[in-house]
């Protein structure tokens, strides 16, 4: 049973994986071909913003690609689970904001990046929540209740 779910945790890991790296492909692909062709905008402030994007897209694809044994074909590693919540959340937030602010850019114009200042907001704002959190007083037990 620990197979399958490892089997099935591998194969939504690659189709997540793939459709990441096309969406990234379309949009980023789309703004270089618009800058030069119709609209210029600003590269400088493309390549400084995106790099974040870039970032997270190649810490996602270490840590969730699962591995095969090249000879057997056999599963080796499943990947970590790309669909947790918490950091790896985090990590696709930041990309699809940074894809929908260079799409914004080509659109309206270069003032659309403001719009990326949501990522750093966004995070300054859960990493102030995670300072007010302390751990509950008692003994294990009671702080398992407590849970």
């Amino acid at each position: 049973m620990a197979q399958k779910a490892r089997k099935d945790r591998a194969k939504s890991n690659a189709t997540a994986l793939n459709n990441l790296h096309i969406g990234s492909l379309v949009v980023n692909g789309l703004f270089l071909f618009l800058h030069l062709f119709l609209r210029s905008r600003s590269l400088l402030l493309w390549s400084v913003l995106s790099i974040p994007s870039f970032l997270c897209q190649f810490a996602l694809e270490r840590t969730g690609r699962p591995s095969f044994d090249p000879t057997t074909r056999a599963l080796k590693s499943a990947g970590e689970d790309l669909a947790a919540p918490g950091l790896t959340e985090y990590m696709f937030d930041v990309v699809w904001i940074t894809w929908a602010t260079a799409v914004l850019v080509v659109l309206f114009g270069n003032w659309a990046w403001i719009f990326w200042t949501v990522i750093p907001a966004y995070g300054g704002y859960k990493g102030f929540g995670l300072g007010a959190a302390a751990a509950p007083a008692g003994n294990r037990k009671q702080r398992r209740a407590a849970a």
